[in-house]
């Protein structure tokens, strides 16, 4: 096998084999901690953040360290990034330190820029536009808990709230590689670009999977398999929450709006959530939440994203089983 390099910027740089070739790995990652060590040494993995985090921050610099590296986690206050640099001279500096450059940002054309420079793998751990880190634990999850990943292709999805965000974008796109059949419902002036949805559409049709925005969130809830939510406020928001969120309030996830799911749906919330807001209390702390589980599927997704980057560009075939 030759090495290539490969980069995760947004959902759809994986086709559909490789995604499930990742988290075929994620769930090898998930019985066993220390499955693969790729950066045994320890080698480096530049982590940056330019926003703030939680599951982020833990999940990458535990991952990393349990690969057997060492990760550089680096805040924007302590970087010359948000200083000014360019992006292309620190894309510069890192690839000669770093086997890997991990970075959650703003705009999209951010982590593009840094992958355009860099000699190693970039994955976006957010940026305004995608978050496909979170999207690979929210399907692992479902993997997890209804019978692997081969389970996920003809699943219906339904995502609802803000269907302009990061979020709704990342599920469109990935589960158009899953061939998933994709539900997104928000209000007028809060549905997806137009651009990503023809994307997904496109690649849905490739997988067997299928595309559906609508402003209806019982008909993207009907019948599905997994209902998702996010936040309707951004994070430095907050202070508008009241104005923000008002046109959400039908997108709430609560019992009723669960009962139209299949019996056996799951409930997942990327986090931090705000109970009685874009969901109940009985929601996501009843019996259909997997929230934990999908928190703690960071860690293993994230592991196997890097470890099967890491594997595709050095041609080491040992560490895409």
């Amino acid at each position: 096998m030759t090495g290539q390099l490969r980069h995760m910027l947004r959902d759809d740089d994986i086709n559909h084999e490789e995604q499930k070739a990742i988290l075929r790995l994620g769930m090898r990652f998930r019985s066993d901690r220390f499955y693969k060590r790729p950066f045994e040494g320890p080698q480096a993995v530049a982590v940056l953040f330019d926003k703030p985090s939680t599951r982020t921050r833990s999940s990458f610099s535990i991952g990393v360290a349990e690969l057997g590296g060492y990760p550089l986690v680096i805040d924007k206050s302590g970087s010359q990034l948000g200083r000014g640099e360019p992006v292309e001279d620190t894309a510069r500096v890192l690839t000669r330190m770093a086997s890997a450059i991990v970075w959650r940002t703003y705009g999209q054309d951010r982590v593009e820029q840094m992958a355009r420079y860099a000699t190693v793998p970039v994955v976006n751990a957010l940026t305004d536009e995608f978050h496909p880190c979170q999207v690979l634990a929210d399907f692992l999850t479902i993997a997890q808990m209804r019978g692997g990943v081969d389970a996920l292709e003809g699943k219906t999805i339904a995502y609802l709230g803000d269907a302009a965000n990061n979020m709704s974008n990342s599920y469109l796109l990935a589960g158009a590689v899953a061939g998933m059949h994709v539900r997104v419902a928000g209000p007028q002036g809060y549905l997806p670009d137009p651009v990503i949805v023809a994307d997904a559409q496109r690649i849905a049709a490739d997988n067997g999977g299928s595309i559906l925005v609508t402003t209806d969130p019982r008909e993207a809830v009907a019948g599905s398999d997994c209902v998702f939510t996010d936040t309707w406020v951004s994070m430095g928001e907050e202070s508008e929450y009241a104005i923000r969120s008002k046109p959400f309030t039908p997108y709430q996830v609560n019992d009723e709006l669960m009962g139209l799911a299949k019996p056996d749906a799951l409930f997942q919330h990327c986090l931090p959530a705000y109970r009685g807001k874009e969901v109940t209390a009985s929601v996501i702390d009843g019996a259909q939440s997997v929230v934990w589980d999908e928190a703690e599927n960071r860690l293993h997704a994230q592991k196997a994203l890097l470890t099967w980057l890491i594997g595709v560009q050095r041609g080491d075939e040992g560490l895409l089983a």
